[in-house]
């Protein structure tokens, strides 16, 4: 026997017509190329996304052809996000700091039919357009004073386009899970895989995220979306926020600099922001050289790499609680939180600082395991180290034109690629990627542990760990360190000692290298394949 309650379908159209009824006059203010300080809300930003969709009729389009953007946190790739998914088509977003030739893989991978493009990026698209044949046009965002001269064919101007239409557009009804957004990993081994998301898991996703132990956005919150809406969706926040009528703060092209962040955060009175640790150092660097404060703010999730504990223990003093997230592409990005303090009173400092490192709980939806190499699923006691594998309505079957792929060796599982320990009360440690354990004397030894004491210290810009060949032990952690600018006179014996007492006595590396900048994927994490074939000979002092 079924229930007798309305079958409503899960789709994103449903988000336009709440945030318009309900939340339609709370705000969205962004910083663009062409205005420092727009402001719109969502019932006019709605109103121009249907706009563009009535325009982009004209084009000739069959429902799930993908659209690629290539634009920062705005309120014009916030109606991009609307127009495309709502009108049946598929918002592809493109990661504009990936390599020339992966955006070009990227672009005819998807076979995007047109491309919509911040200003900022003419010149890097110009460069590729030749040999994107599939593409049919390109839609700069910007005003028509703004319009820059431009070799790519067919280019159209964002504002003209969406001022030719009326906005009376009937939105299509739509299967939940029919495909509305498409986002690529960043390809760190062999190319970019795609990871398509249907409207059901973007839902279900948004959901997900404002719950009060995951980000806990409401009515009351405004909310500065750094995570950038060209990878894995910022996070859900353009969907999240107008569900729940969260006023919207966007950084625009200005999401790395801490004066803005600043300014914007104090201003606007932001009280929840979202970002990876890079931009939250930043930040917290201008506050301190400043001496300026950001009252407002009581919370922000970090998220994308491993948050050193300094991030936290700073932001301690401005009173804001610091939130650790993990997730991937293929999770829509959401699998854990960490609201460490919730049980912050009831701790030891030292305790509260190991609990507050670690990845948090699964968010329902999401279900874990870790399994040894046989497969074989192991308990959760907090000791145990094994293969994180997840599963849940918004974490991908399978890659984008890449069905059956090896990342889902077992059946209903996603395999994650990390190396994890889970104790009983759920809490999740990372404590490696697959490919990076070091295993040293037939033990696992944590280089994101090690990685987080080394950039505790005050002296040290960003620091990674790699195994190399040892011959006694047959591998050993070599730590390879960037300095920052109180660091000229940073040796390795120092930071050696740094670790005393911080870590097991094993578990401190071998050697200490230091070079000037760390290699970097375009979504800013630590390219590990880059410093092992850096250091490939390396051997350890005798």
């Amino acid at each position: 026997m079924n229930g007798l309650m309305m079958n409503m379908q899960l789709n994103l159209k449903t988000v336009i017509e709440h945030g318009t009824r309900v939340n339609g006059d709370v705000e969205i203010v962004s910083v663009t190329r062409d205005n420092p300080r727009h402001r719109t809300t969502y019932k006019e930003a709605f109103g121009r996304a249907n706009q563009l969709a009535s325009a982009m009729q004209a084009w000739g389009l069959e429902t799930g052809d993908r659209i690629a953007t290539l634009a920062w946190n705005d309120y014009r790739h916030f109606e991009t996000y609307y127009a495309v998914s709502c009108s049946g088509y598929v918002t592809h977003t493109i990661n504009p700091r990936l390599f020339p030739e992966q955006l070009v893989f990227i672009i005819n991978h998807a076979d995007d039919k047109y491309v919509f493009l911040d200003a900022d990026f003419v010149p890097l698209v110009e460069k590729i357009a030749d040999q994107c044949p599939g593409v049919k046009g390109y839609v700069v965002m910007i005003n028509e004073e703004g319009m820059p001269e431009t070799t790519l064919p067919n280019a159209i101007c964002y504002e003209t386009l969406v001022n030719s239409a009326a906005a009376d557009y009937v939105w299509p009804e739509m299967d939940e899970n029919a495909a509305c957004a498409l986002c690529y990993t960043s390809g760190t081994t062999g190319n970019p895989k795609g990871v398509l998301y249907s409207h059901r898991s973007t839902i279900l996703h948004a959901y997900a995220g404002m719950c009060a132990d995951v980000m806990g956005i409401g009515q009351a919150d405004t909310v500065l979306p750094i995570v950038p809406m060209f990878h894995v969706n910022a996070w859900g926040l353009p969907y999240g926020c107008p569900m729940v009528g969260s006023k919207m703060v966007m950084p625009g092209n200005k999401m790395g600099d801490g004066a803005t962040l600043a300014a914007l955060i104090n201003e606007e009175n932001v009280t929840f922001s979202a970002g990876v640790p890079t931009v939250w150092l930043g930040l917290i660097g201008y506050l301190k050289q400043t001496g300026m404060r950001v009252d407002s703010l009581n919370r922000v999730i970090v998220g994308g790499s491993a948050c050193p504990l300094s991030i936290m223990e700073d932001f301690d003093t401005y009173g804001v609680d610091t939130r650790v997230g993990w997730g991937m592409t293929e999770m829509s990005p959401l699998g854990s939180t960490n609201s460490a303090i919730n049980v912050k009173d009831s701790m030891s400092p030292e305790e509260y600082a190991k609990l507050r490192l670690k990845a948090g709980r699964p968010v329902y939806g999401v279900d874990m395991k870790i399994t040894d190499d046989d497969g074989n699923e192991l308990p959760w006691d907090g000791v145990a180290f094994g293969s994180l594998k997840v599963r849940g309505p918004w974490i991908c079957s399978s890659y984008y034109k890449l069905d059956g792929s090896s990342a889902h060796a077992e059946e209903g599982w996603f395999e994650t690629g990390d190396v994890a320990t889970i104790d009983p009360k759920g809490n999740v440690a990372i404590t490696d990627r697959t490919k990076d354990v070091i295993k040293s004397g037939g033990e696992w030894i944590s280089s994101i542990d090690v990685e987080n004491v080394a950039t505790d210290h005050p002296k040290v810009a960003e620091a990674a760990v790699i195994g190399r060949y040892h011959e006694k032990w047959s591998e050993r952690p070599l730590l390879i360190v960037v300095r920052n600018a109180q660091g000229a006179d940073l040796t390795a014996e120092e930071i050696t000692a740094w670790f005393d007492g911080k870590i097991a006595k094993w578990w401190t590396p071998d050697a200490v290298e230091f070079i000037d900048e760390m290699p970097h994927t375009a979504t800013g994490k630590i390219q590990k394949t880059t410093l092992r074939d850096m250091f490939a000979d390396y051997q350890f002092p005798a």
